[in-house]
């Protein structure tokens, strides 16, 4: 099967209106920016968002809250984005909140065919709200339904024309859980090399969950906030 396509274009071409999409990153360590800027340039609207967070006003996920393409955002962490806070105040932009661990077992678990678990985080608190509870072994636990996208969209350091994918560092995040929740799985790389050059042992991701693969032209290597030491 030939996952390789030209570009981030080609890539996002299948994605429909009102799909749901998981995105791998945290904050802008890891994002698949081109397939984020490709969905912006395609225009699809009415899209459920599961992401750590909403990247930042001009950049990452913040470039399709500007073009209101968002209806949902299932997330973790949603404080260095003023628009994403503007929209969710107003009413235009629905947030679920869902706590960090939580969000990776959710993409983990539906990767893995798991459709629900219990979990201790969130009981007693809002997040538990509505949700199935229980007692085991003396411990009180949460329900959580598991996710299961219509696309996922993960960045990889390295990866090879079958879609075997090596993370770099802390860029390894929920990337590797987000390309499991998806039976339409779409893989940037920094370097693409051909098949069998990757040690098996190297392989974070193997190739069978990617759908498509593709050489980004270029990443920006952001920082969310730079701190610098006075003096």
């Amino acid at each position: 099967m030939n996952k390789l396509v030209k570009n981030a274009t080609e890539a996002v071409a299948d994605v429909f209106d009102g799909a749901t999409l998981a995105i791998g990153g945290f904050g802008l360590c890891g994002i698949p920016e081109s397939c984020i800027a490709a969905l912006v340039e395609k225009g699809v609207m009415n899209l459920t968002c599961i992401s750590n967070n909403a990247g930042v006003d001009e950049f990452g996920i913040g470039l399709m809250l500007q073009k209101r393409q968002v209806k949902k955002m299932i997330s973790s962490y949603v404080g260095e984005n003023k628009l994403f806070e503007q929209l969710v105040l107003s009413g235009e932009l629905e947030l679920e909140l869902t706590p960090q661990g939580t969000l990776a077992e959710k993409l983990r678990a539906g990767g893995a065919g798991i459709p629900a678990f219990f979990t201790a985080t969130g009981y007693g608190t809002q997040i538990a709200e509505g949700k199935e509870t229980r007692v085991i072994n003396g411990r009180n636990y949460v329900l959580e339904h598991s996710f299961f996208a219509d696309f996922s969209f993960v960045k990889a350091w390295k990866g090879d024309t079958l879609g075997n994918l090596v993370y770099r560092g802390t860029a390894r995040n929920f990337n590797p859980m987000a390309a499991t929740a998806s039976y339409h799985t779409v893989a940037e790389v920094e370097q693409l090399v051909p098949a069998g050059e990757l040690h098996p042992n190297e392989i974070h991701t193997p190739g069978i969950y990617i759908k498509k693969i593709f050489q980004g032209p270029s990443y920006q290597k952001r920082i969310e906030r730079r701190m610098t030491r006075q003096g």
